[in-house]
């Protein structure tokens, strides 16, 4: 099986990061905050396989394109990068051996981890998004 880096993932994510648009959440709260088959079917449904791959760090080449087979190391819920994603993404991807995947995914949990701590401290667990992110890094706005 040859696993290769999707780099439009790896670059929609990095926007996504880049636009606050992260949860900094604990490391095993992935099996949580995963999508679940359910809601995997329905954003298919609503946006198709192009859109669903750039939420997936692997293309497994022995799966057809329009499969989900296809699409592996997941990072977000559709919505949002989620730090606990990527962890479970870097460790999975460097246990298979499949580095490109497994360096991508540090760099990404390493931009999460920077943002993060250049930000005042929170009282809770999660990174702010939006707008409230861009007043974080320029109060003066």
């Amino acid at each position: 099986m040859a696993v290769t880096l999707n780099r439009r993932a790896y670059d929609h994510a990095k926007e996504l990061i880049d636009q606050g648009r992260f949860t900094y959440d604990e490391r095993d709260a992935w099996s949580e905050h995963r999508p679940s088959a359910q809601e995997e079917n329905e954003f298919l449904r609503l946006h198709g396989f192009a859109e669903y791959g750039k939420w997936y760090l692997g293309l497994n080449d022995e799966k057809p394109e329009d499969t989900k087979g296809h699409y592996e190391f997941p990072y977000g819920d559709f919505k949002n990068v989620h730090r606990c994603g990527l962890l479970a993404a870097e460790s999975r991807a460097g246990q298979y051996k499949h580095f490109d995947v497994e360096n991508a995914a540090a760099h990404l949990h390493g931009m999460i981890e920077a943002l993060q701590s250049a930000s005042p401290p929170k009282l809770s667990q999660a990174a702010p998004t939006g707008k409230a992110l861009r007043r974080a890094r320029h109060p003066a706005r």
